[in-house]
């Protein structure tokens, strides 16, 4: 279906893009022209799909880009791939096996003779051979060297100017680069807050990973290397030939007349920068436990130190036996609980936690806190959300039609133009898979598939993070560190900036400034009882962003991976935290990755414990910040269960959640109920997984599974005022409907039951609050309410993207309603709240409450709900308000998308044969 372009993002100064128009007119980007590599074997036999919108081609010249703006022009497969991803939100009812190709790609490997695009050969080794349809590259190579520079020429052919930018991302240094927007130094701040290294740190981890990777660390360094080299190789002819991404020119980094300027080669140290940004968004977990010891002080000064604890800990759900697990076959993986007798806790003292100041010295542009210039990248991409995204829906060949195991899984990785990741297929010695890879990370394929097996992740964010109260000493730079007094190490950034066509934010510069001590970089500065101490942040992956290289790289090599075994071994070799699904034709299999630290005994990770020898992670070597972690055995882990889902659940039982939350209403019971249904109807197809997928990425998840147990608390007694019963008809129509928030029609840009979205939108807030605070009072409610978000709406300003993100009902109070109104309704709950609290557990007084904030919902405007945006939304749009937007990490912008709660890049498997 095509899409209708409503409104576009960003625009450049008339003058200023007609004159650079008439200058770049005849930039071209010619290549040698080389005969097209023959495919490999492929056991998928047109069984294998994938998707990744908006389109392959993420660069523009700045021809390109003043085109889009003046005339809306735009380079080929930039946006090929985002209408048959919008589309499958009015088709999906209707696909069947052979309509798949209709919504994804086939992703066979090769490419059809009639079907060759284009064929380079960047250099005598290898072959990038592109296809007509999307662009993608397809690359061969007749040495390992030459296939690595293949995909590294390719990726800066199709993502230079994003991988350029995260490089800085990586080193806190955006806003030197691409302009002082409000936006640029919120998110460098972020990060270099959370992973702050300096240019001997990104070094010291290629070293260890030279030194301690044996062959395959090896292996993975030369590999590196050489995709590094195929980069650097079109940096330098893209330049000579003038058909380098015109950022470079907006940002000032390239004069349009002259050509003068540069383009900074690459160098391994920028993949470390690369890797601790794409840990940073998606493969860490833990840390917050100073907001945790907050949130658990306020608990107790209001009901004492034994109660206040057990209601706490009701609301914390560390491991909630009415939870949705990926592993659900009996066996449990104990980690990271509630010890029974904690030890060396270091709780501050109430009023006295400060964070740590990280920017100084701010002058001219520096010093606006808000700008015009929106930024390339929103400020909070790394904090918010807190590290969650992606889903899986993986079936047992015993259980489909064919016999043979059905997967769709996918990351959720934001929606952004052009993509953070990139398509490609890359085939050589010892190398042969198509997938995804982050852009400037492409070496090997991170998501993907092989020649007869597929992979994929979610986010899994176990708690590998811990903080640590350090005692002062001398000074406010000084700590004990194993009884010595010993200094903090200071690292400064500073960046300066001038206004460019690009962003205008007047120029301005200033220094950003971290204390590091062998526990991390220092987050708060507090009290202990009364001891001054600073609070510290250790994740297990500090430090090692290089080590899941040589995982990647076992993933890719058909010689490895062979079974599900051998694809555990794989999986356990990458230390990031993140959730691993497999299927070939024989056999499916899970695993959950990331160094998980062995704790001494008796340490909570749930909160701050002291930083003493005796609490210290197992086996802990402050140099290298490595340490005893828990063996394969000790991970979830699972082979040929009957179906597995993930959307960033709990992983098993015993298995701890990191954060708060995790209960008895999750998302990923929108996957969870709708498989297990499939799966006990037996004869399961690649069109019916998709679907399940795709109906519950429609689903309002407050919807169909809290909304059923307000509307029993309101129908116990006969609802009298004609408004409430309006709104109850409403909510209840909608509930009947599927709860879904999609279009009445094909193009329509209004929902069904549009009226009821609105309510449910305005009432959950409302309702939230009437049920919990009176109970716990404000400063309790508000201090829980800082640990998990209330709500997570499509049309709130959440997600990898913020707004218009698409990820939505990730994080919000719905097991706690859920739990709680089950108790007021007198029905059984396991790992129920310490007390009940809508209405005080009274069904009567619970009632009146909802009632009344309901009909306060009813009567809120669209335009107070929807307020509009500066994204181009009107007030009272809702479609819009939910609407999906590729936000532009550069010159060319893309159309918007309804809503749908999916993964970003998806695949859609079944292996027929194996070898």
């Amino acid at each position: 279906m095509p899409l209708r372009t409503l409104r576009r993002i960003g625009t450049l100064r008339t003058a200023t893009a007609a004159a650079l128009l008439a200058l770049a007119a005849t930039l071209v980007a010619p290549l040698p022209l080389a005969r097209a590599a023959d495919p490999v074997t492929d056991y998928c036999a047109g069984q294998c799909a994938d998707i990744l919108p908006p389109g392959e081609n993420g660069n523009a010249t700045v021809a390109d880009i003043l085109a889009n703006k003046v005339f809306g022009t735009r380079p080929a497969h930039t946006m090929d791939q985002l209408g048959p991803y919008a589309s499958l939100a009015d088709g999906y009812q209707n696909l069947t096996d052979s309509t798949i190709t209709s919504f994804f790609n086939d992703s066979s490997f090769g490419v059809p003779s009639g079907q060759v695009a284009s064929v380079a050969s960047p250099r005598s080794d290898v072959t990038i051979t592109r296809d007509k349809k999307t662009g993608v590259p397809h690359i061969k190579g007749t040495t390992r060297a030459g296939t690595e520079f293949g995909a590294g020429y390719a990726a800066a052919q199709d993502r230079l100017w994003l991988m350029d930018l995260f490089r800085h991302v990586g080193r806190g240094e955006l806003s030197s680069f691409a302009g002082g927007a409000a936006a640029n130094r919120g998110l460098e701040q972020e990060f270099w807050r959370q992973a702050p290294y300096t240019e001997a740190d990104l070094q010291a981890q290629i070293d260890w990973l030279a030194t301690n990777g044996g062959p395959r660390g090896q292996q993975a360094l030369a590999d590196a290397q050489s995709y590094i080299d195929g980069i650097n190789a079109y940096i330098t002819a893209s330049k000579n030939g003038r058909y380098f991404p015109g950022e470079y020119v907006l940002t000032g980094h390239i004069d349009a007349i002259t050509n003068a300027g540069t383009i900074d080669p690459f160098q391994l140290t920028d993949l470390i920068a690369l890797a601790s940004v794409v840990g940073a968004l998606f493969g860490t977990g833990g840390g917050g436990e100073v907001q945790s010891a907050l949130s658990l002080l306020a608990a107790q000064q209001k009901y004492g130190v034994q109660q206040g604890t057990q209601v706490w800990e009701s609301f914390r759900e560390r491991d909630d036996p009415e939870a949705t697990s990926t592993v659900h076959d009996g066996t449990s993986f104990p980690y990271a609980g509630k010890p029974a007798s904690p030890q060396g806790e270091a709780l501050p003292d109430p009023g006295s936690v400060v964070p740590e100041p990280l920017v100084y010295d701010a002058t001219g542009g520096a010093t606006q806190a808000t700008t015009r210039s929106k930024g390339v990248l929103p400020a909070d991409l790394l904090s918010n959300p807190k590290k969650g995204m992606s889903n899986a829906l993986v079936v047992s060949g015993a259980h489909t039609a064919s016999g043979h195991p059905v997967a769709v899984f996918g990351p959720q990785t934001g929606y952004f133009a052009p993509q953070l990741l990139m398509l490609q297929e890359l085939q050589g010695p010892g190398i042969s898979a198509r997938g995804a890879s982050f852009a400037g990370l492409g070496m090997y394929i991170e998501l993907g598939r092989g020649q007869d097996y597929a992979w994929s992740a979610t986010s899994a964010s176990q708690d590998v993070t811990d903080t640590y109260a350090v005692e002062l000493c001398q000074d406010a730079t000084h700590y004990l560190f194993h009884g010595q007094c010993v200094p903090m190490e200071k690292l400064e950034r500073v960046n300066s900036w001038s206004p460019t066509v690009a962003d205008s934010t007047p120029a301005g510069s200033y220094r950003m400034q971290v204390w590091r001590t062998a526990y991390g970089p220092v987050e708060y500065r507090a009290t202990v009882g009364g001891k001054a101490v600073a609070y510290t942040q250790l994740r297990s992956s500090y430090r090692h962003e290089a080590d899941s290289i040589i995982g990647f790289q076992e993933l890719n090599d058909p010689g490895v991976v062979h079974d599900a075994a051998s694809f555990q071994t794989a999986a356990h070799d990458i230390n990031y935290t993140f959730n691993w699904f497999y299927a070939d034709s024989r056999q499916t299999a899970y695993y959950n990755s990331g160094t998980n630290p062995v704790r001494a005994a008796g340490v909570d990770a749930s909160f701050p414990v002291w930083a003493r020898a005796a609490y210290d992670w197992q086996g802990w070597d402050p140099t290298a910040n490595t340490a005893t972690y828990t063996p394969p055995a000790q991970h979830p882990q699972s082979v040929d269960q009957d179906y597995y889902v993930s959307w960033n659940n709990k992983q098993a039982p015993g298995y701890t959640s990191a954060g708060f939350g995790n209960g008895s209403v999750h998302r990923a019971d929108l996957l969870n109920s709708r498989v297990k249904a499939l799966v006990q109807a037996g004869g399961v197809t690649r069109s019916a997984l998709a679907k399940a997928m795709e109906d519950a990425a429609l689903t309002d998840l407050r919807g169909e599974d809290v909304l059923p147990e307000l509307l029993q608390v309101i129908n116990s007694a006969p609802v009298t005022d004609p408004q409430e019963a309006t709104a109850v008809q409403q909510l209840t129509a909608w509930r009947a409907a599927g709860a879904k928030r999609r279009a009445v029609s094909a193009g329509s840009q209004t929902y069904a039951n549009p009226d009821a979205v609105r309510v449910m939108d305005a009432w959950w807030p409302l309702l939230i609050q009437g049920e919990f605070q009176p109970g716990l009072g404000g400063d309790l409610y508000n201090a829980l309410a800082a640990s998990l978000t209330i709500d997570e709406s499509p049309s709130a300003g959440h997600g990898p993207t913020g707004s218009h993100a698409g990820s939505s009902f990730q994080y919000g109070w719905w097991s706690y309603a859920d739990k709680d109104l089950r108790r007021v309704l007198g029905r059984p709950v396991q790992g129920a709240l310490a007390q009940p609290y809508c209405g005080g557990g009274v069904l009567s007084a619970c009632r009146d409450m909802l009632l009344s904030t309901l009909k306060q919902a009813a009567a809120t405007p669209a335009t107070t709900v929807y307020p509009g945006d500066d994204g181009g939304c009107a007030a009272g749009d809702q479609w819009c308000a939910d609407s999906i937007v590729q936000r532009p990490l550069g010159g060319i912008g893309d159309d918007r998308i309804a809503w749908q709660n999916r993964p970003t890049f998806q695949q859609v498997v079944e292996f027929p044969a194996h070898r």
